[in-house]
């Protein structure tokens, strides 16, 4: 895609989780190179190996070590053609809106801008077409921007069944309902997380606001972007249509467990198509289904966006033995077969540390340079 050219980029919250592993993804990447690290006061100032607390298995970088950590503030960062913001909800709205403003594209893993009308939610092996929204972003800020902008990548758990169902409604037309139950990794607590003995031996029945998530965020990822009613200027301005023409209802029951990494979800779905397509039809259409990342060379898409394991494989797919496949860039799906209830269903797997957070928003940059979203 770049071949020979470097693009520098700054992490905000590197430190944290979601920072080591955008530092460990991008440590090989074949044009990205870490220039700048962002982090709370306490860090600032010090290189990058004596302010973090690294809980990878592999280690920092080296080409990362020795950067000097400084304070999430835009000055810091204005060399950087991208910044990946890997900060806590809860200091992320107002530092990504202020590096928006200062001419810089953000990807965030962070929920703050993800329901913003005007701020697209990507997952990107279903919906890069949605970075069709940024110049209309860029036309409202006052003043309107020429290169700053926000991109969000959605929920880990969002992430891992709304690709299934990207790839089923592109063959067999609008899904009419889907009944999700996740079993959830302690990573995607962060770091702490959630206390020992909360979670040995247990299965914690409740993540805060994770079932609202999966349930509105699919409907903005799977809709259409389509122009909306006149405005005052006699414009057309774009709109998420939030899967409107055919209503999708989602309902989510989202579970704890001991699990390290990697997000297990039972999916059932009823399609508005009559008769629904057949269990093996579903499995045909899934190990099918292509991404126009990796059409556009985008180096951390994965070659095989749904891998389904057949009915030679029954208790598959399963988080130890499936999560790193592909480097955790795709989903695995398994155990397809008729519902008595709604249609079909079938078992997902997603690395919620990778495709479902930093990969995620790593891949959105990529596809934000090939589309020329980001000039160079």
């Amino acid at each position: 895609m770049l071949e020979g050219r470097q693009v520098k980029v700054g992490i905000l919250g590197a430190t944290g989780t979601v920072g080591q592993r955008f530092i460990s993804l991008l440590g090989s990447h074949p044009f990205f190179v870490v220039h700048a690290l962002g982090a709370s006061s306490r860090s600032a100032g010090k290189p990058y190996e004596q302010a973090v607390k690294w809980k990878l298995s592999t280690p920092i970088p080296q080409s990362t070590r020795s950067i000097i950590v400084s304070e999430c503030k835009p000055e810091f960062f204005a060399e950087c053609a991208v910044v990946f913001s890997g900060l806590d909800a809860d200091v992320a709205g107002e530092i990504e809106l202020a590096f928006r403003a200062a001419e810089l594209a953000v990807f965030s893993n962070s929920k703050n801008h993800r329901r913003d009308p005007d701020v697209p939610l990507i997952v990107p092996l279903v919906n890069p077409p949605h970075l069709g929204i940024i110049p209309q972003q860029r036309s409202l800020h006052n003043p309107p921007l020429k290169k700053g902008f926000i991109v969000t990548n959605a929920n880990c758990s969002t992430t891992g069944f709304v690709i299934p169902l990207a790839a089923l409604e592109k063959a067999f037309g609008p899904i009419e309902a889907c009944m999700i139950t996740t079993m959830q990794a302690i990573s995607g607590a962060g770091y702490p997380g959630v206390a020992s003995l909360d979670i040995f031996d247990n299965v914690v029945p409740y993540i805060s606001g994770e079932e609202e998530k999966m349930q509105w965020e699919a409907l903005k990822i799977l809709g259409g972007l389509t122009p909306g009613t006149s405005n005052a200027d006699g414009n057309h301005p774009k709109k998420f249509d939030m899967h409107a023409a055919h209503p999708l209802r989602i309902s989510a029951s989202c579970n704890r467990v001991p699990v390290i990494d990697g997000h297990t979800m039972t999916v059932s779905i009823r399609f508005v198509r009559r008769p629904p397509p057949s269990a093996q039809q579903v499995r045909e259409a899934l190990a099918a289904y292509s991404t126009e990342a990796l059409v556009l060379g985008c180096p951390s898409a994965p070659t095989e966006a749904i891998h389904v394991h057949d009915d030679s494989q029954p208790d598959r797919p399963q988080p130890r033995l499936d999560r790193e496949y592909q480097a955790g860039a795709g989903v695995s799906v398994g155990r397809v077969r008729e519902c008595a209830v709604l249609d079909v269903k079938f078992v997902v797997l997603v690395n919620n540390v990778c495709i479902g957070a930093a990969t995620s928003s790593i891949i959105n940059a990529e596809l934000a340079i090939a589309k020329g979203v980001i000039a160079l």
